[in-house]
């Protein structure tokens, strides 16, 4: 006797079907086999399935003679403990010890030695491909029933343990659909510890970071320790705009695959703000392993990437931020195929000066060597430094300065503008895949960036002065556009290339 239940599997942020199927031959020596390209934690599921068939009180699948499951198709890797549900039923429904009719259904879940269904990973990607190949039920642990139930058009079903779920089958006990989330109700006003206000002067800093905030542009903020460089990557996620339904989907689907959300939760509602420290590897960074995960990069996408002490970083470690900074995607390719993993972020990074951080302070003695601040600052290779846009000078504050209070402009305020210049923005990319100034192309440029003569002749000398490469050439163009939108400018204005070109300036 033979059955088949609909289940899936995550390929990077995606979901593909999986059809478990199963068969079991009374006669003859007990055997469990699974095929189907299955890694050790599936294939491991043999003795979880038989344990939690026995202590839900149905028969034991060693009684039932030889039993062989496998996972189509074959040639596609299956990783994770996903399949134990579905596993379970099949089986039991080969035994004739449940009968249902399974259309329309999916199934997922691991399963406990005792029967109870523990929660999994990677469950909203599942949840969008049912309702994208027509199913109208989807059987998830119910741990992870708020996370599915944003997805509208699907009926959710929580399980709790395989005997209940059996019970549902029989029609004994229904289990009630999970009532459906609207996302739009969760996106409340959220309450950050950081805040704008709560920095003493450093307007040129806070300046620059409104600017990269509305246009998605990428920042490195040098200066002496202690002169609040940490401080304000941390306050930067107050200032950016609220995220949208579809940012919100997005973002959750790569938590979702890398097991970051938390218990409960159903969407990530906030910006992101992830911090590795310098001692992460390549694999965290990018992410990868044998069944690539997400790395940093991609869990920020659409938020802040904030690497401090970002000369300390080993070389090539910085080295693999080239490609996500030029394109918004990492690629990671191993012998069993490529995947894509988003990673539109915005790039906060801070450093300081020199070994002993006092090159640039004016009342302090630096104590390190010519050579030695060459070499410090050697730790950055020219490519990384020419994909960011905006390179600030954070210097110490004195005495008086920080003394001062209730005179700062409050993250509300300075979101209120970057939110207006991204309006300003999607309606100009209205027709195309991109939602800010920095991810324009050349033709985008060409398009959207016109320029005057005398914007044009100044852009001629700070090229030819600052020696700035093609890209250079580019992204001071892009913060122009961003300085305009943020004055409300339909054109761009020679002050505005003006105010780029300082911030693309580095100091030596």
């Amino acid at each position: 006797m033979s059955s088949k239940i609909f289940s899936a599997a995550t390929i990077g942020l995606d979901g593909e079907i999986v059809e478990v199927e199963v068969d079991v031959l009374g006669a003859g020596l007990h055997n469990f086999n699974i095929v189907g390209l299955a890694d050790t934690s599936i294939k491991e599921s043999r003795d979880r399935v038989s344990s939690a068939i026995k202590n839900s009180g149905f028969k034991p699948p060693h009684q039932c003679g030889r039993i062989t499951v496998n996972l189509a198709p074959a040639d596609l890797p299956k990783a994770s403990p996903i399949y134990d549900l579905p596993v379970a039923i099949g089986i039991l429904l080969a035994t004739k010890q449940l009968q249902f009719d399974f259309n329309g259904k999916m199934v997922v879940g691991e399963l406990s030695l005792d029967g109870r269904v523990r929660s999994i990973q990677g469950i909203l990607p599942i949840a969008l491909l049912a309702k994208e190949k027509g199913f109208q039920e989807l059987y998830v642990p119910a741990e992870n029933a708020a996370e599915a139930s944003v997805v509208k058009g699907i009926n959710i079903v929580p399980v709790d343990t395989l005997y209940a779920l059996c019970d549902h089958f029989a029609g004994n006990k229904h289990i009630a659909y999970f009532p459906t989330i609207s996302g739009e109700d969760l996106f409340l006003d959220s309450e950050y510890i950081n805040d704008m206000a709560h920095i003493c002067g450093q307007q040129h800093a806070k300046r620059a970071l409104e600017i990269a905030a509305a246009g998605g542009h990428n920042v490195i903020l040098n200066g002496p320790p202690g002169s609040g460089k940490t401080l304000l990557a941390k306050a930067m996620p107050t200032i950016l705009p609220k995220l949208t339904l579809s940012e919100a989907l997005e973002i959750t689907k790569i938590f979702s695959v890398a097991g970051k959300l938390r218990k409960g939760q159903s969407l990530v509602v906030t910006r992101p703000y992830r911090s590795p420290h310098h001692s992460a590897s390549s694999v965290s960074l990018i992410g990868g392993g044998s069944y690539p995960k997400p790395g940093e990069i991609s869990l920020a996408h659409r938020g802040v990437l904030f690497l401090d002490e970002f000369g300390e970083y080993p070389k090539n470690v910085l080295e693999n931020l080239r490609q996500p900074l030029e394109d918004g995607m990492i690629t990671i390719s191993r012998a069993k195929g490529s995947l894509h993993f988003p990673a539109r972020f915005i790039l906060v990074a801070a450093m300081n000066p020199c070994f002993c951080g006092m090159a640039t302070d004016p009342e302090k003695m630096c104590t390190c060597t010519a050579a030695q601040i060459i070499r410090y600052k050697q730790k950055i290779s020219g490519p990384i430094m020419d994909r960011i846009d905006l390179h600030i000078e954070v210097p110490r504050l004195s005495f008086d300065k920080l003394q001062e209070g209730g005179t700062e402009e409050t993250s509300e305020k300075i979101r209120e503008r970057v939110e207006s210049a991204r309006l300003v923005q999607s309606k100009r990319f209205s027709e195309l895949p991109i939602i800010s100034n920095s991810e324009m192309s050349s033709d985008h440029i060409k398009t959207f960036c016109q320029l005057d003569e005398q914007c044009t002749e100044l852009l001629r000398n700070a090229v030819t002065a600052l020696k700035l490469s093609a890209r250079g050439y580019h992204r001071i163009i892009k913060i122009a556009r961003t300085i305009a939108d943020l004055a409300a400018s339909e054109k761009i204005t020679q002050m505005h290339i003006a105010e780029a070109i300082q911030y693309r300036f580095k100091t030596e």
